[in-house]
C-alpha cells in the first residue's frame, strides 16, 4: 500500500509567496545608502563649481597674491606717495605688498629675488643702455646701490655679470646687473610673475626683458627709452589700476595707461609690453 505525499498547506493569515510575487516585489534601499549617494552627488557639483571659478578668477585657497615694490630710486629719487599709492591700489586687488627701499637693493638682493615667488614685481630701478668701452650694448643694465669694488663679485665680474654703473659720467659707481645675470645668477625661477620696469630703457630692445621671461616671467612692462621719474611714477599707477581693479590684461592696461599720460614729454619715450601679446 502506497503512502500518499500530502502538501504543506500554508499558515492561516500568511500570504503565500508565489513566483510572480517575487518577481514583481520592490526592492528596498536602506535609508543610509541614499544619503551617501546624495552626499557623492553634492560633492560633485560644489567640486565642478571650484573648478569652474578657478578656471576663471583663480584659487582662494592659495592663499592672497603677493607683490614687490623695489624701489631703489628711494635714495636719489624719493616719492613716498607714489610707493604709498601703489601699496593701496595692490592691497584693495588683494595683494600682500613688501616695500624694499633703495639701500636694500645690492647685487645679493637681486640674486635672491625669484626665490620669493612674488606674483607681480615693480622695479622702480635706476637703468640704461650699457656700454662696453664706451661702445653702446643691445641690454640694459639694472642698477643696485651697492657701491661699485674691485674686489667683490670677482667671479661675476669675470663672466659679465656685473659691470659699474653710475648715474652720470664721472659720478659714484654702482653695481649693475646685465641680462646674462637674470638668466645665470638669479636663484629659482619668476614662474609666471609679471614684472614692471619703471627705469630707463627697459625696453630699448628686447635683450634685458627677454632674459626675464626665459626665467619665467610671463610678461614684462617698461619704456622704450629714456624718462622722468615724475612720468614714470604717474604712469605706473595708472597701470597697476587698470592691471589690478580693472581687470584688464597687460597689453590692455598699457594701452589705457598711454591713452591717459602719453609719452615722456621730454624724452618723447612710450610705454610698452614685451612680449607685445602679454
Amino acid at each position: 500500500m502506497s503512502r500518499s505525499k500530502k502538501t504543506r498547506q500554508p499558515k492561516a493569515g500568511t500570504p503565500q509567496k508565489t513566483e510572480a510575487h517575487r518577481a514583481t516585489r520592490r526592492r528596498r534601499v536602506p535609508g543610509t545608502m541614499v544619503i551617501l549617494v546624495a552626499g557623492i552627488l553634492v560633492a560633485a557639483l560644489v567640486a565642478g563649481g571650484v573648478l569652474f571659478r578657478d578656471q576663471f578668477w583663480g584659487s582662494s585657497t592659495a592663499g592672497p597674491k603677493t607683490a614687490a615694490i623695489v624701489d631703489q630710486l628711494s635714495l636719489t629719487q624719493p616719492n613716498p606717495s607714489f610707493a604709498e599709492a601703489a601699496t593701496a591700489t595692490l592691497e584693495q586687488a588683494g595683494y600682500a605688498v613688501d616695500y624694499y627701499a633703495g639701500e636694500e637693493v645690492t647685487v645679493d638682493f637681486y640674486k635672491n629675488l625669484p626665490a620669493h615667488s612674488y606674483d607681480l614685481i615693480i622695479m622702480r630701478v635706476h637703468s640704461g643702455l650699457a656700454r662696453d668701452y664706451g661702445q653702446p650694448t643691445n641690454y640694459v643694465s639694472l642698477f643696485s646701490n651697492e657701491p661699485f669694488s674691485e674686489t667683490k663679485y670677482a667671479a661675476e665680474k669675470a663672466a659679465g655679470l656685473v659691470g659699474r654703473s653710475s648715474y652720470y659720467e664721472g659720478g659714484a659707481q654702482y653695481f649693475g646687473i646685465v641680462p646674462a645675470f637674470i638668466e645665470s645668477s638669479m636663484k629659482g625661477r619668476f614662474d609666471g610673475a609679471k614684472i614692471v620696469l619703471m627705469g630707463c630703457d627697459g625696453l630699448i630692445t628686447d635683450t634685458t626683458a627677454e632674459a626675464f621671461i626665459r626665467k619665467g616671467a610671463k610678461t614684462v612692462v617698461g619704456w622704450s627709452g629714456r624718462v622722468s621719474a615724475t612720468h614714470t611714477d604717474a604712469a605706473t599707477e595708472h597701470l597697476l589700476r587698470h592691471l589690478l581693479i580693472d581687470r584688464l590684461t597687460t597689453t590692455d592696461a598699457v594701452a589705457q595707461t598711454t591713452a591717459e599720460v602719453g609719452p615722456d614729454p621730454e624724452y618723447d619715450s612710450t610705454l610698452g609690453v614685451y612680449p607685445s601679446k602679454g
